[in-house]
């Protein structure tokens, strides 16, 4: 009954759309190798009056399968949204710029006006850049209000391409009495470094449209993140923002806070894994004291930040009425710091918003090694840009290799912590949690709250990889997990975390207005897995099935 149970949801995923106008061969795992390969799809196009989305995420499209794909694609005016990723599995790099160049070529030549672009999860290099480079300048993207380029292994020049063909959009759009408004930019672990970032940013603050940035793990120190703070400083509708497992330094982290006192609208602040150091946890604390009214999350773990420190940021939340997480796990405040902290926050009744603080690296022993470490990053800046350029060419060779995966980008010698993985799932993350990774999962998600519940399972899930063993058993571990903690507690409720899973996929309406996720192969197949547990309550499944079989 299991089987049946996901089969028939994973039919009704292929289904549904977020809107009406939606063609979706998600997650099918098709081998498109030539124009025979999708005779069925290119009909299926061509069938499509008012086609307005097109998803092959989750299936793999060789050169000729895209140019018959694009073809049908040339006539169909009212297009918006391109729903790629992860669509290039097993492909030559040399295979992705001509494929993109086609389906690129057809949008504009269809005269489409596109709001989602998402190429997310391609590892296609700078190359792959040059594929969407044309698209980008267009007048097809004149509209386009969200960028997908997460995990893509842009680099230093990939970024630069990209920034440029922005900035040329907006250039061209704006001259046309209707300038590019893009609102969301995804390009986490795409080792943009800061000269990457740098030009970027200029793009950013031209446009002033931003409402979420997520530029997580690109090996962006200082100088970038100073960068990025001015351009976001002239995007006031600015909502998240993203930039964990990235080293600001002090420096960056001051910059940053001076950024945040232009934007009222923020809502999730994640500097995770950033190195911010005390001075830079007191600059944004006193930033969240005296504005951000409307603060969600702040997350400062992992930042080498001290006792005193963390008190000031806790204090700085007191009056924050909205906010649901603060994460100040991982830090150097000591045991006596520690309970310091869950006393205050005790006292303005926060303490139950306060992550895990299970990873505390206990008091520095030297209060002065923080700026020695600043004088000896100042004095490396200079070296660091003599061997940027030969470091992106090594990173092009690697680029070259018949390769599925990206090469892991450059981070801290530290493991990430729970919360950055839950905020932007990857494999490498999850590797990266270490043999304990199900437990400290387990202990960091509220299992009381079924919503939240659903929610982690569906990130763990996103990660899954069924030819990649170990990811595989780390993702089905600690969803084995969390699910046992789960429905072993009595206040669990079942039915409302089947119920907030069908609404996350997209299956269920919620009154809340709850955005659905991108749904992945791997949701499907940690779902197939659970529901065969003895720890899933059969009545639960009962319910999948009652809902399924409608």
């Amino acid at each position: 009954m299991a089987t049946d149970v996901v089969a028939q949801l994973a039919d009704s995923l292929a289904k549904t759309g977020v809107e009406d106008g939606e063609l979706s061969y998600k997650g099918q795992g098709r081998k498109l190798d030539d124009a025979k390969s999708v005779e069925e799809i290119v009909k299926e196009i061509q069938d499509y009056e008012g086609l307005q989305a097109l998803r092959l995420e989750g299936n793999t499209v060789g050169v000729a399968a895209a140019q018959a794909i694009a073809k049908a694609l040339e006539n169909k005016s009212e297009f918006k949204c391109c729903y790629w990723s992860d669509m290039f599995t097993g492909r030559l790099r040399s295979e992705i710029p001509p494929a993109l160049n086609s389906l690129g070529d057809a949008l504009m030549l269809a005269g489409a006006k596109l709001t989602v672009l998402d190429l997310s999860d391609n590892a296609f290099g700078p190359d792959g850049v040059k594929g969407i480079e044309r698209l980008l300048k267009s007048t097809a993207c004149y509209t386009l209000q969200e960028l997908r380029l997460n995990n893509c292994g842009m680099g230093i020049g990939g970024g630069k391409i990209l920034a440029a063909a922005l900035t040329q959009c907006h250039k061209k759009s704006s001259a046309e009495g209707s300038p590019l408004s893009l609102k969301l930019f995804v390009a986490g672990r795409n080792r943009l470094e800061n000269d990457g970032a740098t030009a970027l940013a200029q793009a950013f603050q031209l446009m002033g449209s931003l409402e979420e940035v997520h530029m997580p793990q690109n090996g962006i120190n200082h100088s970038g993140v100073t960068a990025l703070a001015t351009a976001m400083q002239h995007n006031p509708n600015l909502r998240i923002l993203n930039l964990n497992d990235n080293t600001f330094s002090e420096k960056g982290a001051i910059a940053m806070a001076q950024a945040l006192t232009h934007l009222r609208s923020i809502q999730v602040i994640n500097f995770g894994d950033c190195l911010v150091r005390p001075a830079g946890a007191i600059a944004i604390a006193k930033t969240v004291s005296e504005g951000l009214p409307i603060l969600k999350e702040l997350n400062l773990s992992f930042g080498e930040i001290t006792e005193e420190a963390a008190l000031a940021v806790a204090q700085a939340v007191e009056d924050k009425d909205q906010l649901e997480k603060l994460d100040l796990n991982g830090n150097c405040l000591g045991e006596d710091g520690c309970k310091a902290l869950k006393d205050a926050l005790e006292g303005i009744n926060k303490a139950d918003l306060l992550g895990s603080l299970s990873d505390d690296e206990g008091e520095p022993e030297d209060d002065d090694e923080d700026e020695d470490e600043d004088e000896e990053e100042d004095d490396d800046d200079d070296d660091e840009e003599e061997v940027e350029e030969e470091e992106d060419v090594e990173e092009e060779e690697e680029e070259e290799e018949e390769s599925n995966k990206l090469s892991t980008p450059a981070s801290g010698t530290r493991p990430p912590d729970v919360s950055s993985f839950l905020s932007f799932p990857s494999p490498d993350k999850l590797l990266r949690l270490g043999a304990k990774r199900a437990l400290l999962i387990e202990q960091q998600v509220d299992v009381t709250d079924a919503a939240k519940t659903a929610e982690a399972f569906l990130k763990i899930a996103s990660v899954y990889k069924e030819e990649n063993n170990d990811v595989k058993n780390a993702v089905l571990d600690s969803i084995d997990a969390l699910l046992k903690k789960a429905f072993s507690t009595p206040s669990f409720q079942g039915y409302s975390f089947v119920s907030s899973l069908l609404v996350l996929l997209g299956l269920l309406k919620s009154e809340d207005k709850v955005k659905p996720v991108l749904v992945v192969p791997g949701h499907l197949q940690a779902l197939e897995h659970v529901v065969r547990q003895d720890y899933f309550p059969r009545e639960n499944v009962a319910v999948l099935e009652a809902f399924m079989s409608r």
